[in-house]
């Protein structure tokens, strides 16, 4: 072999050693209940001309852990946006993909809304009713059964005889996991059919079940979808986050749940009972890889996005108490890492 002949193959050989290109621009998966928020924060800074616009996608919550979790590498997604904590089995799923390195950033609160048509006439609700209402399986006399209820009045006089039917998330999103915590489970607890249950994992399936005869209708992880079906089924209800209700006020009413309205200061205040926190997840080996995450968190943390007058807030976004957000920009600023 010549000189130059092995000048080429040193120089494959040498090509092939070298990294992929690393990404220029950052990848945001998950909840598409925080995926205005992300969105404005992405942006905003994408404006400020320093780095690349980061690309948000909606996913769900589920989906977006799905796919952060896979493994630390440019093919992978950098942070995913959540409407419920991580769960035990997500971080498990992650450290064993080598993703162990990992900050939480709670942003702030949403609530979850029943909503109707505007026109529709108004609804209270309580979450025993909507377990009756939405369950698999339900507490007839006493009696665990598959669930009889075909309209709204059959289960509560009090309500209208109008067919059941309900657009929700799928299981992959985090308002319906949130919805199973905070409304199916919390709404079962009382009826005497359920306490007399002693086996665990059948009083869990029976809470937490929704049902498939149609009743529940599964809408994907486009709220916009919802709000179409609405204006095209007078009698239908929605569930979708309180973000996306504040943006489609023109289309959309909420319904009162225990006698509460879902309002900007009732969620803040802890008065409405279907409220939750909200988060986004940052994969802290790619800092210092993928260009400008450390900087896209510490906007995202800002006074001016997430603060009280924030333009987050804006979209909706329940901000978090003044002293909490501090210590939630201290620790997300310098990558508090996330007990695994």
């Amino acid at each position: 072999m010549n000189y130059k002949s092995l000048a080429l193959a040193a120089l494959a050989c040498s090509a092939l050693a070298l990294p992929a290109a690393a990404r220029d621009q950052i990848r945001i998966v998950g909840s598409s209940t925080v995926f205005p928020f992300s969105s404005v924060v992405a942006e905003q800074f994408g404006r400020q001309g320093q780095f690349k616009t980061p690309v948000v996608e909606s996913t769900g919550t589920g989906g977006g852990m799905k796919l952060f979790c896979t493994g630390v590498g440019t093919q992978h997604p950098d942070i995913t946006n959540a409407s419920r904590p991580i769960t035990k089995s997500e971080i498990e799923s992650c450290a064993k993909a080598g993703v162990t390195d990992i900050t939480e950033v709670k942003i702030g609160f949403d609530g979850i809304v029943i909503a109707d048509k505007i026109g529709s006439g108004k609804l209270n609700l309580t979450r025993k009713q909507l377990w009756l209402a939405l369950a698999k399986e339900v507490d007839v006399g006493g009696q665990i059964i598959a669930n009889p209820y075909k309209t709204w009045s059959q289960l509560d006089p009090s309500l209208p005889a109008t067919k059941i039917e309900v657009y929700g998330p799928p299981p992959t999103s985090g308002t319906r996991d949130a919805f199973v915590e905070l409304v199916m489970a919390e709404g079962c607890k009382e009826f005497a059919g359920v306490k007399a249950l002693t086996d665990a994992k059948q009083k869990s399936a029976v809470c937490h079940t929704v049902r498939e005869d149609g009743a529940y209708i599964e809408a994907g992880e486009n709220d916009n979808l919802i709000v179409q079906k609405l204006n095209s089924s007078p009698d239908a209800l929605g569930i979708f986050g309180y973000s996306f209700l504040d943006q489609n006020r023109d289309k959309v009413q909420a319904n009162m749940i225990e006698g509460v309205d879902p309002t900007f200061e009732n969620i803040a205040a802890s008065k409405y009972p279907v409220a939750r926190s909200i988060f986004f997840y940052v994969k802290n080996a790619h800092a210092g890889v993928i260009p400008g995450i450390k900087e896209f968190v510490a906007e995202f943390v800002s006074e001016k996005a997430i603060g009280t007058e924030g333009y987050a807030v804006d979209k909706g976004l329940i901000p978090l108490p003044k002293e909490e957000l501090a210590k939630v920009r201290a620790a997300a600023t310098s990558g508090s890492k996330l007990a695994m």
